[in-house]
């Protein structure tokens, strides 16, 4: 293996092949002026609408390395900065995913941050603001940000998901997403699963009729990463009724009215 390869730190974060993503505005173009800056970014949206994606796109198209890290309620602060470990040769410190973006110049992608407990949040102040620092109290250290480093976070704000304080929020510029139109989603499920652009578009219109549900009692309609599933689904042979079901229908709700709805739907669809 290549030396400088090997004494990469970032080696494993490196996207080599294009992430698929479908523009469906400015978007690109609004990361690339925020990351020219190294602008801490919120992405909003709603669950499985692309917003991963996208980061790792962005990731590739400006050559950056990407550290991402799938928020929790069990995730805390010392998940993000590292901690001691004890090995044979006694005592040593392992920077966390944030420490290893913020040192060494990563984009660090904090997936649902509202999800981590409060203290996770408050860890990630000092390098959303001028001083671009982060402080390691369990090894004395401070962390000066490298020049690379940026950091973005998304969160779904939806009802029954926690708000993020406003004092977080206002660090960060912040990006809007939503699903794609019903014409450029077909074409991404048709993409992605491989299936022909007929099926594709037929899973895509039973995906917006679930989403207009959402006003009859159901907390959120179909993602896109669902109707992936269900296009993949019926390239396994299965039919387009009974993929949805599989995909859909039945894991987006378990309340007995809602779910009743989203059987007529199907029926209705196919």
């Amino acid at each position: 293996m290549d030396a400088a390869v090997t004494n990469d730190p970032l080696a494993a974060y490196r996207i080599a092949g294009e992430p698929f993503y479908q523009p469906s505005g400015d978007e690109l173009e609004l990361f690339s002026a925020a990351h020219a800056h190294r602008l801490p970014l919120i992405l909003k949206g709603p669950t499985g609408c692309g917003k991963t994606r996208f980061v790792e796109h962005m990731a590739w198209r400006l050559q950056r390395p990407l550290i991402t890290v799938a928020c929790h309620e069990d995730l805390n602060a010392g998940d993000l900065i590292g901690r001691w470990l004890l090995d044979g040769d006694g005592t040593r410190w392992q920077d966390g995913p944030l420490t290893l973006a913020a040192r060494y110049g990563a984009i660090c992608y904090l997936d649902e941050l509202v999800e981590a407990r409060a203290n996770t949040t408050v860890v990630i102040h000092p390098l959303t603001d001028t001083r671009r620092m982060l402080p390691l109290a369990p090894c004395n250290e401070i962390v000066h940000a490298h020049r690379d480093f940026q950091l973005v976070i998304s969160y779904n704000p939806s009802p029954s998901v926690r708000e993020m304080k406003a004092s977080t929020r206002q660090r960060f510029c912040a990006m809007e997403f939503s699903y794609p139109d019903a014409t450029r989603e077909a074409e991404i499920v048709a993409h992605e699963s491989g299936l022909d652009a007929e099926r594709a578009a037929a899973i895509t219109l039973f995906g917006l009729r679930t989403r207009r549900l959402q006003s009859a009692g159901l907390e959120e309609g179909a993602s896109t990463r669902m109707l992936v599933r269900a296009a993949v689904l019926v390239r396994q042979g299965l039919s387009l009724t009974a993929a949805c079901r599989l995909a859909m229908v039945d894991a987006l709700s378990d309340e007995a009215g809602v779910h009743e709805a989203l059987l007529a739907a199907l029926d209705a669809a196919f």
